[in-house]
């Protein structure tokens, strides 16, 4: 089963007042683990990006200039999402964008069925809890010290965390082997084993994002926390 685990960063909060999107970041999962194969791509929005956006997420206007305009990424980004699930935390401010920018092209919308909202998993299985990224971050003990920014794919790759959780976390100890099925049909199933821990997953980032994401770093100027 292959999921996609997906995140954007934009000029703001309303497609229809002309906010773009400036990065989309993808992790692919097949049977809800990442494969290791992503799609990454920062986005120019062909408009300025105010001050307080940028706080946010770091990208200027300056560093997106030269970057492709949606219409350029739009059949790449299509062909790697393919009709896989979306999962997509505050899907419905995502999905906003994404389909508004499908639309410009005369191309149909992504149908709210191929959409998994994490948030809603989130707030349905811990009812009145905080349920931003951070906040399940910190409760699933997913590391997300390297978020000083918000960025599409580091949100991506931690989102594939705290998806793997809410789903219940990896069942390392139970085996669909027939034979071992057959030799412990009368245990009860549904007695609860203590959770496993799993091993840190490593993500590489190609050296051509690294080198992208330097310079953009250095678009902020000596001043800023990434230069300190």
């Amino acid at each position: 089963m292959r999921e996609i685990v997906l995140d954007t960063e934009t000029t703001g909060m309303d497609p229809y007042e002309g906010d773009r999107i400036v990065e989309i970041g993808c992790v692919e999962l097949m049977n809800h683990i990442p494969t290791g194969n992503h799609y990454h791509v920062y986005i120019n929005p062909e408009r300025d990006v105010p001050a307080e956006v940028v706080a946010v997420h770091g990208l200027t206007e300056a560093f997106l200039k030269d970057k492709p305009t949606y219409a350029e990424i739009h059949g790449d980004f299509l062909d790697f999402i393919g009709d896989s699930k979306l999962v997509i935390h505050n899907a419905a401010f995502d999905m906003k964008f994404i389909n508004h920018h499908v639309k410009e092209l005369g191309a149909p919308a992504i149908p709210d069925n191929q959409v998994i909202d994490s948030l809603i998993m989130a707030r349905q299985k811990f009812p009145g809890s905080p349920a931003s990224l951070d906040a399940l971050c910190k409760r699933f003990e997913i590391d997300n010290s390297n978020r000083t920014l918000h960025g599409a794919l580091l949100d991506s790759e931690l989102l594939a965390e705290v998806y793997l959780e809410l789903l219940g976390g990896r069942q390392t100890g139970l085996s669909l082997d027939h034979n071992d099925r057959a030799d412990n049909k009368t245990q009860d199933i549904n007695q609860s084993s203590p959770k496993q821990v799993r091993e840190k997953r490593v993500f590489k980032i190609p050296q051509k994002e690294l080198d992208s994401h330097n310079a953009m770093v250095q678009t902020l100027g000596e001043k800023s926390m990434w230069n300190l």
